[in-house]
């Protein structure tokens, strides 16, 4: 059709016209549209032999291009009764090529390409709609955050279980060797910073304190899980944590009890989980959902096998590091070469280790750890889940009373505070933008599924916890065996 379009316009071109007489009775505002009556470009284009056959009005030329204003002009100035020798060519259906901007006469109705408005200033990327933030960056609406308590009308979880897999198939087994060498290389990929925010991200979503719904407000009658989690109808969603805190705790200690290799891969698995705690710790991430978990796997019996300090009456003031390094260290009962090699080779994770972290911890399980919405961004919410969910507080009966009554107290506190936790936790994680394969390998289904499989993942979680630990045990053994 192109090719019909170019041959008949070649056609009409090489065709002369023939002349024409000119008249005055033109509209007005034609003349300033078409080219003067001397040009002398408009007067050779418009004489033809009289032997031609002239056209009539309705008689139109298809043209590939809109014709020049100028010829349209003229070709609209025919009168006293004579033959047009050129036909107004039709108006194109869109628009080929743009008038200049003459905002300021009106239209006229001779115009054949409509004006459209242009608004000044406007750039193609504002006139586009900008990308919509992550949830997590999401600002919460001032009513959600000052509703009262509605009733509440079905159990939440904000852990999805069937969630698909883009690490594990539908169907796979436990502790699959592609699939821990796939893990091992992603967190090699990200420093401990990268996987302490990636690690916040997914407690925050596990806990409810970012990413909730109105319909899921609603359902729970209150703004977030932290809120939820100290109420009747929040077990479900207590279990879930005491399960992801033991999951992942029981993952750490496979990332070590899992090297196989010489005593120095031991060694610097301890020390990414050392850092790793470092970047969670308050004042860092913040996550202490998160601390807990890393420390839970530091601290297992498989792992470091320990008395605790207060029954070895350790004491550490007073003396320099690496004594007092050496005599936290000689209480070690399990892979005692694998940390003893964390000392000479990395005495600065094995100090912050004993020094830092092990004191943190031990006053955060008391109830007496930092708790402000400020250097905290998740708090530790395990001691609270614990007691709610029946478990008793270990100790003699006068400390285990206070600590019951600090637990209690920190709480209460969470509760009060729980909109600034949200907005501390959305500003840690402005502007990030997660590893996809990293963030799902911290999620508790995941990591459920890698432990035991597809299969064993829906046993109880008693019996699951109890085969895993023993298989930790024989894993522990085969690494350095008992003397």
């Amino acid at each position: 059709m192109e090719k019909t379009l170019l041959a008949n316009l070649g056609t009409t071109a090489s065709c002369p016209a023939r002349a024409r007489k000119w008249s005055n009775s033109q509209p007005a505002d034609l003349a300033h549209m078409g080219r003067s009556r001397e040009d002398p470009a408009g007067m050779e284009a418009s004489t033809m032999p009289i032997s031609a056959l002239p056209r009539t009005s309705s008689d139109p030329v298809l043209l590939k291009a809109p014709a020049p204003l100028g010829t349209v002009a003229d070709s609209l100035r025919a009168s006293d009764g004579q033959l047009q020798a050129k036909a107004p060519t039709k108006p194109p259906r869109t628009p080929s090529f743009e008038l200049p901007d003459a905002s300021e006469r009106p239209p006229t109705y001779c115009e054949l390409v409509p004006r459209v408005p242009s608004v000044q200033g406007t750039s193609p990327s504002q006139s586009c709609p900008e990308p919509e933030a992550p949830w997590w960056e999401a600002e919460e609406d001032e009513e959600e955050e000052n509703r009262c308590f509605t009733r509440p009308q079905a159990e939440i979880s904000f852990c999805p279980h069937d969630a698909p897999s883009c690490l594990l198939g539908p169907q796979n087994r436990p502790l699959e060797p592609q699939v821990l060498h796939t893990l091992r290389g992603l967190f090699l990929e990200h420093h401990p910073g990268s996987t302490a925010l990636h690690l916040l991200l997914v407690d925050c979503q596990a806990t409810g304190l970012l990413g909730v719904t109105r319909d899921q407000r609603g359902n729970m009658g209150v703004s977030s899980g932290l809120e939820l989690l100290t109420l009747p109808h929040g077990h479900h969603l207590r279990l879930e944590l005491l399960e992801r805190h033991q999951t992942l705790a029981l993952a750490g200690a496979l990332a070590v009890l899992g090297c196989s290799g010489p005593l120095e891969e031991r060694a610097a698995a301890l020390r990414g989980l050392v850092e790793l705690a470092l970047a969670l710790r308050p004042g860092a991430a913040g996550d202490l959902p998160g601390l807990a978990a890393v420390m839970g796997a530091l601290l297992m019996p498989q792992v470091r096998g320990e008395q605790g300090l207060e029954e070895a009456g350790v004491r550490v003031t007073g003396k320099t590091g690496e004594e007092a390094c050496s005599d936290l260290f000689s209480q070690v009962s399990r892979l005692e070469h694998t940390w003893r090699q964390l000392r000479r080779s990395h005495t600065e994770a094995a100090l912050a280790f004993e020094q830092e972290l092990k004191p943190l911890m031990r006053a955060l399980d008391e109830g007496a750890g930092p708790c402000d919405p400020g250097e905290v961004a998740l708090p530790h919410v395990a001691p609270m889940v614990r007691l709610l969910e029946g478990e008793e507080v270990a100790g003699p009966l006068d400390e285990s009373c206070e600590r019951l009554l600090r637990t209690l107290h920190g709480a209460r506190h969470m509760v009060r505070d729980a909109p600034k936790f949200r907005k501390v936790a959305a500003q840690r994680l402005r502007g990030f933008r997660p590893n996809p394969e990293l963030r799902e390998a911290l999620t508790t289904g995941f990591v459920r599924r890698l432990l035991w499989g597809s299969r064993g993942a829906g046993a109880p979680r008693a019996e699951r916890f109890e085969k895993f630990q023993r298989v930790l045990g024989v894993l522990s053994q085969r690494l350095e065996p008992d003397r």
